[in-house]
């Protein structure tokens, strides 16, 4: 049976392939494609104007063996950053430089500089980090208004998720107004919420409107998994246009304060009184002591008479410590602020000179 078709190999393999199979091994010729679309082009030229200004930032941390007691240095995080001036500033996250010891930045060219902590607010997961380069390599970020922005606006976000590094990512603006958590367990109010995709190491990147200007600082995502779900948090712009100047100038910010000590947050109802902030306690000659705001007592059997609680801080209601804390910062040193508060089932009206936090 093998010997016709062994007999007929021979000249199946000499057999001139058909016309069509020589032609295959040639390359193909390139389809034009036309001219790209207003969308793709305005990606590409926000994404040409503003990644020289984004950087990537490492740290590490100083680690002493044991036995032997050498000193190495070991990885300690990852992220992203951006170039705030020509000073060489740099604004990050808290949380990316956290536990480091020392931390090296990473330009658009690939150009690496030892960075500096100028300064850091943990309640609002905001550093800012110098380095020593040339002018020439040091493209500050355009900055945008958080105040402008709308539900539906697209944004862009440009970071080194997971090392790698000036990555392009485009989304919407999904809600405002969203709060967030700090590393301090601090309410950020006011945060922008984004289905850009924003994975490890995007934090601290920029998140941009479509004219590339700044419009948030990207710090958090919502997954369980930890991997991007279409649920990224950003810092905007106002508040971060407000602390930056600080932490330049006094390595920290100086927050206006009142001098008082509060009650968990559910005491003051569980004391019959209304809801806002109770004092526990009121600083000796501070603001609060001046305006004349009393903290809680006992009497004579023992039990707790509720202090004050401050309801309202000139007429905006503060529901915990948080609210109360939002409103007076957004306040200066020295400014009066008109506090309603609740003595003894009686609402009244006081006038507190705000201190210094220091």
């Amino acid at each position: 049976m093998l010997a016709p078709v062994l007999a007929l190999l021979p000249a199946l393999l000499c057999a001139p392939l058909p016309a069509h199979a020589n032609g295959s091994t040639q390359p193909r010729a390139i389809t034009p494609r036309g001219p790209l679309d207003a969308e793709e082009s305005n990606n590409i030229n926000v994404f040409r104007k503003t990644s020289p200004s984004v950087v990537h930032i490492t740290t590490l941390a100083y680690q002493r063996d044991l036995f032997s007691m050498r000193v190495t240095e070991q990885p300690q995080g990852t992220g992203s950053g951006f170039i705030w001036d020509e000073a060489g500033h740099i604004v990050t996250n808290f949380h990316v430089i956290q536990g480091g010891d020392r931390a090296t930045v990473t330009l658009a060219d690939q150009s690496s500089f030892p960075a500096k902590l100028v300064g850091a607010f943990p309640d609002r997961d905001l550093a800012v980090l110098r380095i020593d380069a040339p002018r020439a390599k040091l493209t500050p970020i355009a900055l945008g208004s958080s105040r402008e922005l709308q539900v539906g606006q697209k944004v862009y976000a440009i970071g080194n998720p997971f090392g790698l590094d000036q990555t392009l990512t485009t989304g919407i603006v999904s809600a405002l107004n969203r709060e967030i958590e700090s590393v301090t367990r601090r309410t950020i109010r006011g945060a922008i919420q984004t289905d850009a995709a924003i994975n490890p190491g995007n934090s601290g990147g920029p998140l941009l409107d479509s004219a590339g200007r700044l419009i948030g600082v990207n710090t958090s995502i919502y997954s369980p998994s930890g991997a991007s779900a279409g649920i990224g948090f950003a810092i905007p712009v106002d508040e971060v246009n407000r602390i930056v100047p600080r932490l330049i100038r006094d390595g920290r910010v100086i927050r206006p304060a009142l001098g008082i000590t509060s009650g968990a947050a559910n005491l003051a109802q569980a004391l019959g009184a209304p809801k806002g902030v109770l004092l526990v306690g009121v600083a000796s000659g501070g603001p609060a002591a001046k305006a004349g705001l009393q903290p809680y007592a006992r009497d004579r059997l023992g039990r707790i008479v509720p202090g004050d609680v401050i309801t309202a801080v000139d007429g905006q209601p503060v529901a915990d410590l948080d609210d109360l804390l939002s409103l007076i910062e957004q306040r200066q040193i020295g400014e009066k602020a008109s506090l309603t508060v609740w003595r003894a089932g009686q609402t009244r009206k006081v006038v507190a000179t705000l201190g210094s936090s220091d």
